[in-house]
């Protein structure tokens, strides 16, 4: 699977303070890495239409049995709304027994910044 490409669901405001959410999933098995596949139509849809969504990316690796996403939000109070709620609370709560290891990364950026450059933002995992 490719990376998906930056989707932009809400223009931020121009020089706007955006709240970066970057995680890394790593599953046990080859069947966790298909469930995660076959979960990310569902949550990719949710992401065009969640409110506060600056952007999004997805990158997969699936014969690693490795997932990227980087997102940018209008506010923490933004992502969280996410996480808890659509297709995406299922879809976590459903692939947290399949995870080996998942790391949460957040900071600040500038609406300038975006989109974010991949190679920037997977040194931030070293």
């Amino acid at each position: 699977m490719p990376t998906l490409p930056w989707t932009v669901p809400n223009t931020p405001p121009l020089h706007a303070e955006v709240h970066v959410m970057a995680s890394r999933f790593e599953t046990r098995t080859f069947w966790g890495a298909l469930r995660f596949l076959v979960r990310t139509p569902g949550v990719w849809r949710q992401v065009g239409k969640a409110p506060g969504a600056y952007g999004a990316s997805l990158k997969a690796a699936p014969l690693r049995r490795t997932f990227w996403t980087l997102s940018a939000w209008e506010s923490p109070a933004a992502l969280k709304q996410f996480a808890r709620s659509g297709a995406h609370a299922p879809s976590a709560g459903g692939l947290r027994t399949q995870m080996k290891d998942a790391t949460f990364l957040t900071w600040t950026a500038s609406a300038d910044e975006l989109p974010l450059d991949w190679a920037q933002v997977l040194r931030r995992f070293d």
